[in-house]
């Protein structure tokens, strides 16, 4: 399912957090969302999860507005792993993952077979099922990120909605994760503050600054040396990765690179 945010914006308390924001998320692929800290991009993803109501402007799911949906049908069709996603009360780590299948359920009802098959299938995915059983307040920062995925892949949603899942994750399971979401299937919206991960991890990127969109395209179209500098205020030099060909940076400081003379 496509998703479209469309002339966004967030206010609060005066402050524009987000400004006329127009981005095509299409169905099926993984878009990233870059940018320094407070540029609005967590912002951005909490109107997609509606957990925050935009100021002006739409997000559209396959078309239709999202804020005319019932909850439980965009439950159902967007899941989100939170950037400060916690878990409070020591569930198991199957009990929690289980915690994805709520929307299709009606009160206190019980996990039928399929739905069983389905949460150990998915934790099989995340490394998850030896640990199955042990509380999720015992677990590590980096194995909780990956219950959370779980949880919400167990979903089966349409639209996945992640901030920073990376997040505490060793480099191992970083690649992994990143991986099983280009080959899930779903249409991914994701912040990542590491660029070289992005690049990688990515169809398209959208660079945000102070609320508005900077640029939009492939990964080669915005990770270049002259906006990583007026974004991000360093300079990178961009290679080429040996084995995928995605665009790699390499930070140094000093001033930005001159752009290559046209040829």
């Amino acid at each position: 399912m496509d998703v479209r945010l469309d002339a966004l914006s967030v206010v609060t308390d005066g402050t524009s957090l987000v400004r006329d924001l127009t981005l095509d998320v299409p169905d099926g692929r993984v878009v990233g969302l870059v940018g320094p800290n407070g540029s609005g991009k967590s912002t951005a993803l909490r109107c997609v999860y509606r957990a925050l109501r935009p100021t002006t402007g739409t997000v559209r799911l396959g078309g239709d507005d999202l804020a005319r949906l019932p909850m439980r049908r965009s439950a159902r069709i967007v899941a989100a792993m939170t950037q400060d996603g916690t878990v409070d009360l020591d569930f198991t780590v199957e009990e929690v993952v289980a915690l994805g299948r709520a929307p299709h359920l009606r009160g206190n009802q019980a996990l039928g077979a399929r739905e069983r098959e389905l949460c150990e299938r998915v934790m099989d995915r995340l490394d998850l099922r030896r640990l199955a059983r042990r509380g999720v307040l015992t677990l590590s920062g980096g194995e909780r990120q990956r219950v959370l995925l779980a949880r919400a892949l167990v979903q089966e949603p349409e639209v996945l909605v992640l901030d920073e899942p990376t997040n505490h994750l060793d480099l191992r399971h970083q690649l992994e994760m990143l991986s099983l979401l280009r080959g899930w299937g779903l249409t991914v919206l994701v912040v990542l503050h590491d660029l070289n991960l992005a690049a990688a991890a990515c169809d398209r990127i959208g660079m945000l600054r102070a609320g508005h969109l900077v640029a939009a395209g492939t990964p080669a179209d915005v990770l270049t040396p002259e906006l990583v500098h007026d974004v991000f205020g360093v300079r990178a030099d961009v290679v080429p990765h040996p084995l995928t060909g995605h665009p790699q940076l390499l930070y140094a400081l000093g001033p930005a690179p001159s752009p290559a003379p046209s040829t």
